[in-house]
């Protein structure tokens, strides 16, 4: 059987040696439903097996440990695992930092969180936050590191200074190219954590390497990361279309390709991708646009058939993995429409991630500039463009330290 990559977890459960460090201390586990073993054994339940390790607690981040919330933005409560007996703590509920107490039920904490390379996925967040409270605590961080399945392409505008939300946890283009063991080296450089923090690295991860592209789809089972992350295509359109959170298009939520589609009842789809050609076809490469029809079964227009537009990025004779550019092309669908019709009302007004003041669409993108450039008539492409080709090539640079793979 091929299985020339092993995960930090896989390393973890084959080496006694790499394990010796926690022998007589309290382990805890953040993990959810692609925490898995090649097996798909969970990662609980994988470690819990270990006669050399002592599981005092768990943690589950949005969705949950197990996966237990569907739809976005649904809270979780604590519970005691009724096979280990130990407590599972959510930081999607009541808290999202961890509190005193939780700290208090363990010595090393394993992060086992599969990311999708985006920076409004929450479980970036997450991270930060156990990070900081390590470091006040006095504990110890393992990230188990897996594969950011979009690679290393860097794009999107730089979060910037006040803008830091659940969905936005630091300085970070949409698209950052980091793993999670990458990430949490970043946050304790950037926040300069005095903290004890190890990354269990993966063996054989090829970021570059073709048809994965960062993620080993020949080796590895697809598990969904959360609800609405069901295949490796969602994962690459998602840094664009997770834009669509803050707007009143249906991003298919309610569907079976939720963030691959974007739709309204009103919206002419055709017209929409004929002026996406005409304001930046090369912001349009490395995928085929195609005019579809999809009823939601829940969520945003729940019942009502939405015309829309499917980005594909399957088929290897149309996707081209450098050339792909999701935030630019869920961008210009946004000019797109703007442009069709001025008054269209897009944007969309509640209450997101526990912030009350602010547009979803600000948050997402960590500024008011996309926003801006959409609204902007006058605004076109290349001064969208002139600003984000600046922070891309910020953030490659920046990130250069933390990588921990050729």
């Amino acid at each position: 059987m091929k299985d020339s990559i092993r995960f930090g977890l896989d390393r973890l459960l084959a080496d006694t040696g790499l394990r010796r460090p926690l022998a007589g201390r309290r382990v805890a586990l953040l993990a959810h439903p692609a925490s898995v073993v090649r097996s798909l054994e969970h990662s609980l339940d994988a470690l819990s097996a270990l006669p050399d390790l002592r599981l005092t607690a768990a943690f589950g981040p949005q969705h949950g440990l197990r996966g237990d919330k569907q739809d976005n933005m649904v809270e979780s409560g604590d519970y005691v695992d009724p096979r280990y007996g130990i407590p599972v703590f959510s930081l999607y509920g009541e808290v999202r930092r961890p509190t005193d107490a939780m700290m208090d039920t363990f010595d090393v904490l394993l992060v086992d969180l599969q990311d999708l390379g985006c920076r409004i996925y929450t479980f970036i967040t997450t991270l930060r936050y156990v990070l900081e409270a390590a470091a006040a605590h006095g504990k110890t961080v393992w990230v188990l590191d897996r594969p950011n399945p979009v690679g290393r392409p860097v794009e999107g505008l730089m979060l910037r200074e006040g803008w830091q939300s659940f969905v936005g946890a630091g300085p970070m283009p949409m698209r950052h190219g980091l793993t999670m063991g990458e990430m949490a080296r970043w946050f304790v450089a950037e926040l300069k954590l005095d903290v004890e923090c190890e990354v269990v690295t993966m063996q054989g991860w090829q970021p570059d390497a073709a048809p994965g592209h960062g993620w080993p789809q020949d080796e590895r089972s697809w598990i969904n990361p959360s609800p609405n992350a069901p295949n490796l295509s969602m994962a690459r359109c998602y840094a664009g279309t997770v834009m669509l959170e803050g707007t009143t298009l249906s991003e298919g939520r309610g569907t079976t390709r939720p963030l691959e589609l974007f739709g309204a009842p009103d919206m002419n789809a055709r017209a929409v991708i004929a002026r996406m050609r005409e304001l930046a076809p090369e912001w349009l490469r490395g995928c085929v646009l195609r005019e579809c029809w999809f009823e939601p079964t829940f969520h945003k227009h729940a019942g009502k058939l939405c015309a829309g537009v499917q980005i594909h990025v399957e088929d290897p004779t149309h996707y081209d993995h450098a050339r792909f550019k999701p935030w630019r092309v869920q961008a210009l669908a946004f000019k797109a429409l703007r442009a069709l019709e001025p008054g269209y009302p897009l944007w969309r007004d509640f209450h997101y991630e526990y912030e009350f003041d602010r547009l979803a669409i600000d948050l997402i993108n960590g500024s008011p500039l996309l926003r801006e450039w959409v609204d902007d008539a006058a605004a076109e492409p290349g001064d969208l463009e002139a600003i984000a080709a600046a922070d891309e090539a910020a953030w490659a640079e920046a990130r250069q330290p933390c990588l921990l793979y050729p």
